[in-house]
Formats: C-alpha cells, sequence, structure tokens
C-alpha cells in the first residue's frame, strides 16, 4: 500500500486521524501514519494516526518504511505494559526500507541504500509507521536476492535463533539440537541455522506443519498434541525453548550432561534447581540488536541457506488484523505489514 493510499484509509471507521494523547507536529512539520495506540487492549486500540515523523539523531539513519515485522512480543506489549513505558506508542522492531537521511557521524550508509535491522529492544519500537529513525549499527544492507517482505520478516526472530544457537549455546556441528515451536516465527529459521551449523535438528510442532519442517532440513518431527518430547532416550547438546514455564523444566532432563537449555521466555521457579541438579546450563535469552549478526544472517541469506516463511501480509491500515490473526497462535512462520 503506499502512502497516499493509506492516507485515503485515514478516517475510516475505527481510525483516528489525531487524539489528545498525540500533540500534532508543529504547523509545516513534516508527519506521517503510524500504526499508534493511546492505550493498553486488544487488537482494537491500534489506530492508524498522524504522528510527528522523526528526525535522525547524531549515529542515525531515517528509513522509510516498506515492510515490518510483527512478532509474539508486539502482541503482548500492546495489551500489557511489561518493558516498555504506558501507551502512547508505536509499536514494532523489524524493518526493511530505504535510507532517506542520515544523522551527523554516520558512515556506513547513505540515502537511497536499501537495509534491514531490528530496532534496540526493546524501547526502540517504532517501525510499525511510513518512517522510523535508529541506529546506524542496527541495520545492514538488505540482502538483494530477496524483496522488503521477505527482509522484513527476518531481524527480530532471525537474530534471536542466531544468538541463541550460536552465541549463546555455541552449536557445532555434529551437535544434536532440539527445537520447540519449531515452525514458528523464531522456530522456523532456528531449523535451518541449526542445518547450517551442522547440527542433527529435532523440532516439536502439530503435525499439519511437519512436512513444512522436514523441507526445511529438520531430521526428526514431534508431534506436541500427541507426544511427550520426554519420552525418549534422545539426548541433546541444545534446546531451543520459546514456551518457557514447565516447558524450560521439562526440557532439562532430555539433555546431555554440559548441555545448554537457551529459554526464551522464563521457566518456572523450579528449571534453575534441575538444571543444577542435572549438571546443564540454563539461561533465559534477551534479544539484542546487533549489526554483525544481521551481516551474518544476510550471508546466509544471500548464499541461499535461509529463507523466511510468510505466511501472510497485511497493509499498515489493517494492522490490527494482523495482531488477530498472531494472536491465534496457529500461524506458520511469519506476518509482516506492508508499508510501501
Amino acid at each position: 500500500m503506499t502512502s497516499t493510499e493509506t492516507r485515503e484509509n485515514l478516517n475510516s471507521p475505527g481510525r483516528a486521524a489525531t487524539d489528545a494523547s498525540n500533540p500534532a507536529a508543529p504547523e509545516g512539520a513534516p508527519v506521517m501514519l503510524a500504526l499508534h495506540q493511546t492505550a493498553l487492549g486488544g487488537p482494537e486500540v491500534l489506530q492508524l494516526t498522524e504522528v510527528p515523523r522523526p528526525a535522525p539523531g547524531p549515529g542515525q539513519i531515517l528509513v522509510a518504511v516498506h515492510a515490518a515485522g510483527l512478532n509474539p512480543t508486539d502482541f503482548k506489549h500492546r495489551a500489557l505494559s511489561i518493558l516498555l513505558p504506558p501507551p502512547p506508542l508505536t509499536l514494532g522492531w523489524d524493518v526493511s526500507g530505504t535510507v532517506v537521511e542520515t544523522g551527523f557521524g554516520v558512515t556506513l550508509f547513505r540515502p537511497g541504500d536499501a537495509v534491514f535491522g531490528m530496532l534496540p529492544y526493546p524501547y526502540g519500537a517504532g517501525s510499525h509507521a511510513e518512517y522510523v529513525a535508529g541506529p546506524a549499527r542496527a541495520f545492514a544492507a538488505k540482502p538483494a536476492g530477496i524483496d522488503h517482505i521477505q527482509a522484513a520478516a527476518l531481524p527480530l526472530a532471525a537474530l534471536t535463533a542466531w544468538q541463541a544457537l550460536v552465541e549463546t549455546a555455541g552449536l557445532r556441528a555434529g551437535q544434536r539440537v532440539l527445537i520447540h515451536a519449531a515452525a514458528g516465527g523464531v522456530g522456523h529459521l532456528a531449523v535451518q541455522i541449526a542445518k547450517e551449523r551442522g547440527a542433527h535438528v529435532t523440532g516439536t510442532a502439530s503435525a499439519p506443519k511437519h512436512d513444512f519442517l522436514r523441507e526445511l532440513g529438520a531430521d526428526v518431527c514431534i508431534d506436541h498434541r500427541s507426544e511427550d518430547f520426554t519420552d525418549t532416550k534422545e539426548r541433546y547438546d541444545v534446546v531451543l525453548d520459546a514456551l518457557g514455564g514447565e516447558t524450560a523444566t521439562r526440557s532439562v532432563s532430555v539433555l546431555c550432561p554440559g548441555g545448554v537449555l537457551v529459554s526464551l521466555l522464563p521457566g518456572d521457579q523450579d528449571t534453575q534447581a534441575a538444571a543444577e541438579k542435572a549438571q546443564v546450563r540454563a539461561v533465559t535469552m534477551l534479544v539484542e540488536h546487533d549489526q554483525a549478526g544481521m551481516r551474518a544472517i544476510a550471508e546466509l541469506v544471500d548464499r541461499g541457506s535461509l529463507r523466511p516463511h510468510v505466511s501472510s501480509t497485511f497493509p499498515l491500515a489493517e494492522g490490527a488484523r494482523a495482531h488477530a490473526l498472531g494472536e491465534t497462535g496457529r500461524t506458520t512462520g511469519k506476518l509482516v505489514i506492508t508499508v510501501r
């Protein structure tokens, strides 16, 4: 959807041009449309709103957003006051687009460059808009072989998988890894990264998604609805857990001595005690923006070793629908919001 088309939808039901919690820009100052909220709640709190367009500060770039990925953390922060201050706010950490302007001191990019990246998590949110400003070193050159929609699906999820498997767990060729929720946003990229590292990969997902996982390279698939992943003699060097809670604690039992459990959500109170008893390492990881990681991901894409699966796209004006679909927990791969 073009900027003009988006503005034509601005005054449709459920959308607001301005609101008291988001004062209009000074007369003559540049503005943009954003998927904005002034209260916590369900998808209905998201409204297409005209807000001031940001300007890049020192070390920052201003990006015209072509597409922005959607992640479970967007749903959680829309509904609950977790890590971000209370509304008003614009969510979104994934972005792919074109550099419009560079701030003082930026040497890596010039206007017109195609870039993709993850804004600093959690406080750098704002990519669900026509423009976003962020640190130049949160971005990398967009791989030429994929479009902006595919590129926007990668940053947060791929960085999470990379930082969990490669940097935190030190996954090596020949090791065995169990990936929970393997068909999800992080999971389906983690499967590909683990295979590229030469690991043997087991993934959990519902049975209808097993063919998808095998196409990604998974060696073994477990139906989480009908099978108990702990009911096996298999032992893993690494477990990547996107579910947390008791899944994290139960995952300790399938690790080899010296193995590593990397959880993306906190486990229950027994996780650390179980890990110490089993002589394994259990950590909870929060993804960080990282240009070196983005470049590594871009290299994997260029080599054909990593491809995101985009299950659905939604124009910016229909971002609330994207949130509603994402919260069902039944999507495969990623959802992406298109802007240009």
